[in-house]
């Protein structure tokens, strides 16, 4: 708990570094008092797209565009989301036809954009933003979620802007998970007698945390709730004063609750709520455990390769620093399997180590066998240890794969962005998820990055670059070249057999990130 208030002030000193001095009311907009109103006399707060210049709104424009057609332009599905969202924000903007078809020209890739910094410096020298970029990213985030999908080709798009406005990302994270806190309290509270009880203790000590985030709104836009299950009359009553009329009004209509009940799924319930209604194929175990609770626009989903120990938290052990998302869960599955494969593999290890001390090699023998031709024969002699669970498991965890792909494509977790984590077969399932995406309708803007740490599946670029269009963000294949007990894993496979948890994925892309582990796990597979 203390390292979370630590982590929470720290972050919270560099909202305030980027909002400037709170003393001199230097706020980059006028968002107005704890009930909504101006802090200066006779003037409303206003949206981004009221107090920017025309440059300023073209600036803006511009940037977003160039971003699009940077991150866009490879697929055809990606091609008609980036002209669709370059169009929706020149509406969100006011700005005329004209600006629009210039807008389309460059996301086309049809006329070459200015420069990023150029659009950066002028957008910056607006005079309602102080010079931070801030409100912009904040303005976009909203943008994303009108519609009650956050893709997470936006959340990227999102991400890129941030970086080219030089604004911390942390603040975007919190802005984003700030809504959600907000909202959450207000729903939370027992009754409108308790709530205005809490609202007299609470709302002094956390408004200058919403304040400087602008949750107090960009100037009374549409600033849209964000959990499930809100009744429609509480909505308006609790955000009424916080947002103006405007938006509660929003917000109390029948699509804006929809809005909200369409980003975090029935009820807002999470992947916690999902069970498998009934077998598929041979998967016995597919559920999701917390691994935090909380709610956000964007969540993770951990994935473990093997199990060590039969525990209430043998999947969640393994992630417990894990700290990517508020909302993060663990995936479990087969642990009949995997604990069997988990005790496998350790009594090989021990097998191996124990040989090595035998031939007095402890420090030659393992990286010997790497690179051996013909594996020693008391090893060998112990394959049928390992090769059935192995076996076993590798059909059970591409089955798994598509079993999430399905999960996901039937937005479960409702309409937001998700991470994948997985090591070793965790990482095979994540391959099989994503194969499952690629063959299916519906399957864009739903995940944003995964990261496969020793994943025993091919590594040819053929089989990842499908990926591309699945994908919005990152394409992580974290590799040990000294994976000894993969590479026996793999021994009947031919020598040229490449596997992704040995060696990088040759596929040149904006997506794609290989990382050699081998000096961090240098005990292999296991580490």
């Amino acid at each position: 708990m203390e390292g979370e208030m630590e982590k929470e002030l720290a972050v919270e000193a560099s909202v305030e570094e980027d909002a400037g001095e709170e003393g001199k009311s230097d706020l980059p907009l006028d968002i107005g008092d704890v009930n909504g109103n101006s802090t200066k006399a006779g003037v409303e707060p206003k949206r981004v797209a009221e107090v920017l210049s025309s440059a300023g709104s073209f600036a803006y424009c511009g940037l977003v565009a160039g971003a699009l057609h940077h991150l866009y332009c490879d697929y055809d599905n990606d091609r008609e989301f980036a002209l669709k969202t370059m169009a929706d924000l020149v509406q969100h903007l006011g700005l005329p036809e004209q600006v629009a078809t210039v807008m389309t020209m460059t996301v086309r890739g049809e006329v070459e954009a200015s420069s990023s910094s150029s659009y950066t410096a002028v957008v910056l020298e607006e005079p309602a933003l102080k010079k931070s970029g801030l409100p912009i990213v904040q303005d976009l985030v909203m943008f994303a979620v009108q519609g009650g999908t956050y893709d997470a080709r936006l959340r990227v798009l999102i991400s890129h802007v941030t970086y080219q406005l030089r604004v911390n990302i942390d603040l975007v994270e919190m802005y984003e998970e700030t809504v959600v806190e907000y909202l959450a309290y207000e729903h939370n509270s027992a009754s409108e007698e308790d709530a205005r009880e809490q609202e007299k203790k609470q709302r002094h000590k956390k408004f200058k945390r919403y304040t400087l985030i602008g949750l107090a709104t960009l100037g009374g836009g549409a600033v849209l709730g964000l959990t499930g299950g809100l009744a429609a009359p509480f909505i308006g009553a609790g955000l009424g004063t916080m947002m103006g009329a405007g938006s509660a009004a929003a917000l109390t209509s029948t699509a804006g609750v929809a809005v909200i009940g369409s980003l975090f799924g029935v009820a807002g319930a999470g992947l916690t709520g999902f069970k498998m209604q009934k077998r598929v194929g041979e998967v016995e175990e597919f559920a999701f455990d917390y691994l935090t609770e909380g709610s956000h626009l964007h969540i993770t989903i951990a994935i473990s390769g093997w199990l060590t120990e039969e525990a209430p938290d043998a999947f969640s052990k393994p992630w417990l620093t894990l700290d990517h998302s508020r909302e993060q869960y663990c995936l479990r599955y087969e642990s009949t399997y995997l604990l069997e494969l988990g005790q496998a593999m350790d009594y090989l290890l021990q097998f191996a180590v124990s040989m090595a001390v035998q031939e007095s090699l402890k420090y030659t023998i393992l990286a010997g066998i790497i690179s051996a031709i013909t594996w020693p024969a008391s090893l060998v002699t112990l394959a049928s240890v390992i090769d059935n669970p192995w076996g076993v498991c590798c059909r059970r965890s591409a089955e798994v794969g598509r079993q999430l792909a399905t999960v996901l494509l039937q937005r479960q977790h409702g309409r937001r962005p998700v991470t994948l984590i997985g090591f070793s077969l965790g990482a095979r399932v994540i391959y099989y998820c994503l194969q499952e995406l690629c063959s299916r309708k519906g399957f864009e803007g739903i995940v944003q990055d995964v990261v496969l740490l020793g994943a025993p599946v091919p590594g040819y670029e053929k089989d990842w670059k499908q990926f591309g269009k699945v994908v919005a963000g990152r394409i992580i294949n974290g590799y040990c070249q000294s994976d000894w007990l993969l590479r026996f894993l793999y021994r009947t496979s031919s020598a040229s057999f490449h596997i992704a948890g040995l060696g990088p994925i040759p596929w040149q892309d904006r997506r794609m990130f290989n990382f050699d582990l081998s000096e961090i796990v240098a005990d292999g597979h296991l580490h």
